[in-house]
């Protein structure tokens, strides 16, 4: 007995090969948009509810142009092993992290050394000198000192640290007295200076008189007011004695050749005598400073240091007659 086999027309081979493309087509357009989703969209994140703050910070941070996968990677079985434990042990916190190396330093440097990503605008660490120091030298990661996360839990995707976290590593750094105390570390030291000490014009920005600080508000490149602005109150307070040096002056060098705001803010006598280590053998110096026990700085005024005759008048008035100060060297 034959059997006929019925032969499939032409229209339903078609309908047929239409089918499996929706399906090979809308298949692989749908694992497209997931892959792209989970792989590159921040709200996958935020689909954790953990996430949440993270991903309101990360909303208003510098790096809002940034996916968080291009800094925060992980492999497919590190993603499969996050996704397992958060379904085992159902976390109601993000575990403590800093410490650890959240982001490896080759992430930051495609946009803040090599820009391959496009991001010509973040800012190049090449000629910072802290960078220089702390990432070339020290070989510290990036996340060390910008993922820090404050006592508080605040600072999430900030990206500075609190304004006292260079006293985690630079122990004894801390600022001592006349309301310095509470400054921040980045107030002072910052790559417009060289070596990131603090030059003349970044001290003279709070101490100086109201003429010299107009000054170097018009020199934007001396000074760096970007983080941790001083409070306005504490710039009043420290420019009441406004400090001017005068064209001549014969002191030349930093403030911190004598001020040392880590150890000890006003200078001792002592200071003087480093440089000027013969001076009390020159003209009347033995007799004012070793018998009458007097400061340098009741004659030189500080920061002019030149006695001048008019100074001489007020000056030596104090305790005896006018003298020419020229005869005070004889």
């Amino acid at each position: 007995m034959k059997t006929s086999k019925q032969k499939i027309s032409l229209k339903g081979r078609l309908i047929i090969v239409f089918l499996i493309l929706v399906i090979f087509v809308g298949g692989g357009t749908v694992a497209y948009h997931v892959h792209d989703f989970t792989e590159n969209n921040p709200k996958f994140c935020v689909s954790c509810h953990l996430m949440q703050s993270a991903y309101d910070a990360w909303e208003k941070s510098a790096h809002s142009n940034v996916t968080c996968h291009e800094c925060h990677y992980a492999t497919p079985s590190e993603q499969n092993r996050m996704l397992l434990m958060t379904i085992l042990k159902k976390p109601t916190a993000v575990e403590e992290r800093h410490g650890k190396v959240i982001v490896p330093w080759k992430f930051c440097f495609k946009c803040h050394w090599e820009t391959e990503k496009g991001f010509e605008a973040a800012p190049n660490i090449a000629k910072s000198a802290g960078h220089a120091k702390h990432v070339f030298i020290e070989q510290i990661e990036c996340s060390k000192c910008h993922g820090y996360i404050k006592e508080n839990k605040t600072g999430l995707h900030e990206f500075l640290p609190s304004d006292r976290f260079c006293l985690k590593c630079h122990e004894g750094k801390e600022v001592h007295g006349l309301g310095m105390e509470g400054l921040a570390c980045l107030a002072c030291h910052t790559d417009k200076t060289t070596d990131i000490r603090p030059n003349r014009e970044k001290c003279l920005t709070c101490h100086g008189d109201a003429e010299t600080r107009s000054k170097i508000a018009l020199a934007p490149k001396t000074v760096d007011t970007r983080h941790f602005i001083p409070d306005p109150a504490m710039v009043q307070k420290a420019s009441t004695n406004g400090i001017k040096f005068p064209e001549g002056a014969p002191m030349s060098f930093e403030c911190y050749t004598c001020h040392k705001p880590h150890a000890e803010v006003k200078p001792a006598q002592s200071e003087c005598f480093k440089c000027h280590r013969e001076i009390q053998k020159v003209g009347k110096h033995d007799l004012h400073i070793n018998m009458v026990g007097m400061e340098c700085i009741a004659c030189h005024k500080p920061h002019e240091w030149k006695v001048s005759k008019a100074a001489a008048k007020t000056a030596c008035k104090a305790c005896h007659e006018y003298r020419d100060p020229e005869s005070f060297l004889r």
